[in-house]
């Protein structure tokens, strides 16, 4: 004769009642931190809870309360350190607060971060921060449900047209015109800039760019140039460099010009990867042939031979702020004025004098 097995089961509200000698209701209240009951049932109740190992159903708790004490966050590439620290700034101001955090990763496409948002709603999250991938408003209806829905919702490195909420950024104009002034200075007339942003057809000083990053750094770029007597050549600003093929296109491309750059600014740590493999591929040494900002500062670029001149921005900070504001929002409390967050200039040895002509 067999001995039928059943699964283990987790203790209940109804078993927590039983053990603390008060009504199933009476320790619902308790477990569940609504409504009122008495300190002494509160005590027996958190008793016996422990001594059960009772594990609250969150769903059920969410559904009582309103609330889930968890933030969906949507970033656009996981493996980019810039995410990963601004998670970590999340993450530690989310414990703190009682709040956990559920990832979503989109591959920057609409697609991926509309099927996330979905997915983050009907886990009933109390709010999102979203690194949104496209900042045109016909891209995000998606993001307006979220407040359809009463939750929370902050966008984190870009804005996104006509979405009335806050957005955590830093201010890149100043520094993205030092950067090139810095470059120009050096005697580089052709700088190119290369982006990971999609955009459907080639850049032209014409298409907009909407309340990004890039278009930050483009604008400038071009004041930089205009104030110098000059015209930056739309040729040389490259988007959709989405991965390390996109990169190596786009540095072909940019090469077989009839005048190439002679300096090269990454928009971010994934990007300046692929072009100093492409660089080092290509037998072109770093100031010697040609020189080289990034936007980010992490370990890595002050290890490199030469160390990397990069545009550092306070990533850690912004996470932490992000989530600061998030929480106060899903609380109802007032989170104060939204900080400026400025970007600066970390001046190495990536750049040099630009070669004269062979």
């Amino acid at each position: 004769m067999t001995t039928k097995k059943h699964p283990l089961r987790g203790a209940t509200v109804a078993d927590v009642a039983r053990q603390a000698g008060v009504s199933k209701a009476q320790a619902a209240r308790a477990l569940g931190g609504y409504g009122s009951v008495s300190e002494e049932v509160q005590t027996r109740v958190t008793q016996a809870a422990e001594t059960l190992g009772y594990r609250p159903n969150e769903l059920a708790r969410s559904m009582n309360t309103g609330r889930s004490n968890t933030i969906g966050v949507i970033v656009g590439d996981i493996e980019n350190p810039h995410f990963g620290l601004a998670l970590r700034g999340m993450a530690d101001v989310a414990r703190q607060a009682g709040f956990h955090l559920l990832l979503s990763n989109s591959d920057e496409t609409v697609e991926e971060e509309r099927e996330a948002v979905r997915v983050m709603l009907d886990k009933r999250v109390d709010g999102i921060i979203v690194a949104p991938c496209s900042s045109l408003a016909h891209d995000n209806d998606h993001l307006k449900q979220v407040l359809a829905e009463g939750r929370a919702l902050m966008t984190f490195d870009r804005s996104v047209e006509g979405l009335e909420v806050e957005t955590i950024q830093a201010n890149f104009l100043t520094v993205a015109k030092e950067a090139t002034q810095l470059l120009l200075n050096a005697g580089h007339q052709r700088i190119a800039y290369l982006s990971s942003m999609r955009i459907a057809t080639a850049y032209s000083h014409s298409v907009p760019l909407g309340p990004t990053p890039v278009a930050q750094r483009v604008k400038g770029m071009i004041d930089a140039h205009h104030e110098a007597g000059k015209v930056l050549d739309p040729a040389l600003v490259r988007l959709n460099a989405i991965n390390n093929d996109g990169i190596e296109q786009l540095l072909t491309e940019l090469f077989a010009l009839p005048e190439p750059p002679s300096a090269l600014i990454a928009s971010d740590n994934l990007i300046a990867m692929g072009i100093l493999r492409g660089l080092a591929k290509r037998g072109l040494r770093v100031p010697e042939d040609i020189s080289f900002v990034m936007y980010d500062d992490f370990p890595w670029t002050e290890l490199m031979t030469p160390a990397l001149t990069v545009v550092a921005q306070p990533v850690y900070e912004m996470g932490r702020e992000a989530a600061r504001r998030l929480i106060c929002h899903i609380r109802q409390q007032p989170a104060g004025a939204l900080p400026v967050f400025e970007s600066w200039m970390v001046v190495r040895g990536s750049i040099g004098k630009k070669r004269a002509a062979d």
